[in-house]
């Protein structure tokens, strides 16, 4: 089906409905580079009109990527909720806009709604919107998990801390998770990075986290961020598993090109849930996206990548993960070119993810040959802080010396806090107050306080 817009004597036409989503799209360079963006500001105007008239009912018969062809459109399309649809089927891309900036619409309409939307209709309205709207629709739709905290609760935002070391040294990352839990970080999770993929030198992360978790009573998780068929081996060899992560994408091709499948990643959860680890909850899946991964992968068959994107996170929605992290500016210019797309695209995740009933949180960051800096980093920080991100980065001085990329650093983490009235996760909280880590209003402590745990700490690792 084909689409067109007149805007004075000039009309638009758009061959069929992935089309007219990427002409729709805000500015991008990944979108420039796979030749799908507007070619220019009108031709993006028209195509907003044009979508705005399209009904939400649509989207359940013109798949972007063909059913037959690809696994992610079945899951899709086979796991859609006519029950949870009926109370929106009625509506235009254009009339949801509006349904969800109403007042009378909140957390329980949300809610309800979650199971009846596709990627694609979610993407389609964020497109309609502006950044303020996409900040006040994702702040009505929390979205809790737990496993041995409790994260996502509204007026909270948490930190995954992130210790990596450039050779996985143990003491290394032992003292850089030392520096996190002092400022009151690690209540997402704690989660390395390894260097090697090597079974062994995982296994030997993940032992001394859990070591350190047990003899300190810490109520969170630990992840090793390695591919999900090294994890299986782990869980298989009695290895102290929690989370179990891996990256996805939002086409059966491009997660091949990771190396899974919906049938491997349904594996490795069963594997998780077997280990029965957690105490508060059973979310234990932890999945990292990004805007460009199917572009990048030549896996995006002519559909812009921020719906691609939307696309993993009905993959993200099957495991009930305990977190989704969208690692926005990572990729590179390529994909998004600067700190005003990196911004837009932290945004549009956040927004997406939470109303399909995603935990979503953001890497907010960005490689050193972006057009981008720590004030964007201090910009998107905010900004979803206010929108009611479940969780960010925590990493030293936000430089991470393995990935060689820019985040967020402990500092950030408390700075958003304090300016916005945020709690850490309250099991968390709890243990930083009986650790004399931090204060009951969750206020760090003084250095002096903190000296015996971080002099018994110190001698328990071995760090100088």
């Amino acid at each position: 089906m084909s689409y067109t817009e007149t805007i004075g004597s000039r009309t638009y036409r758009f061959a069929d409905l992935k089309t007219l989503m990427a002409k729709a799209s805000p500015q991008r360079s990944g979108d420039q580079l796979a030749g799908v963006a507007a070619a220019s500001e009108e031709e993006r105007v028209a195509a907003k009109m044009a979508l705005a008239e399209v009904p939400l009912r649509t989207f359940l018969n013109e798949a972007l990527i063909p059913y037959e062809s690809d696994e992610v459109t079945r899951l899709v399309i086979d796991d859609h909720s006519p029950q949870a649809f009926a109370e929106i089927s009625h509506l235009t891309v254009g009339d949801f806009r509006n349904w969800l900036l109403s007042t009378t619409t909140d957390a329980d309409a949300l809610t309800r709604i979650a199971a009846g939307l596709t990627p694609e209709m979610v993407a389609a309205v964020s497109k309609l919107m502006r950044n303020q709207d996409l900040i006040a629709a994702a702040r009505k739709r929390p979205v809790i998990t737990r496993f041995r905290n409790t994260v996502g609760l509204p007026g909270h935002m948490s930190v995954r801390l992130q210790p990596n070391h450039p050779t996985d040294d143990v003491k290394g990352i032992a003292a850089s998770m030392l520096d996190g839990l002092m400022y009151g970080c690690g209540d997402a999770m704690i989660g390395i990075n390894p260097a090697s993929d090597n079974l062994a030198a995982i296994t030997r992360l993940l032992v001394m986290v859990d070591e350190f978790r047990q003899r300190y009573q810490v109520p969170t998780q630990s992840c090793v961020l390695t591919h999900v068929t090294n994890t299986i081996a782990a869980i298989e060899k009695g290895a102290p598993v929690d989370l179990v992560f891996q990256s996805i994408a939002g086409t059966e091709k491009a997660n091949a090109g990771f190396g899974i499948s919906l049938s491997l990643l349904q594996e490795a959860y069963e594997a998780g849930l077997s280990l029965k680890r957690g105490t508060v909850g059973n979310n234990l899946m932890y999945f990292e996206t990004g805007q460009g991964s199917a572009l990048s992968a030549d896996a995006h068959f002519g559909v812009d990548q921020q719906t691609c994107e939307v696309r993993a996170y009905a993959v993200a929605r099957k495991f009930n993960p305990f977190l989704v992290n969208t690692v926005v500016g990572f990729i590179g210019p390529e994909y998004l070119y600067d700190g005003k797309q990196i911004a837009r695209a932290g945004l549009e995740d956040h927004f997406c993810g939470k109303l399909l009933g995603v935990p979503m949180g953001c890497d907010i960051c960005y490689t050193n040959h972006a057009e981008a800096d720590q004030d964007d980093m201090d910009n998107l920080l905010t900004l979803l802080g206010v929108a009611g991100i479940n969780f960010i980065m925590g990493i030293p001085g936000a430089d991470d010396v393995m990935l060689n990329y820019q985040s967020t650093s402990f500092h950030d983490a408390l700075y958003v806090r304090d300016v916005l009235g945020l709690r850490r996760a309250p099991e968390f909280e709890e243990w930083l107050e009986s650790m004399q880590i931090a204060d009951a209003r969750g206020a760090l402590l003084s250095a002096s306080t903190q000296q015996p745990l971080l002099e018994g700490v110190r001698d328990w690792m071995g760090i100088e």
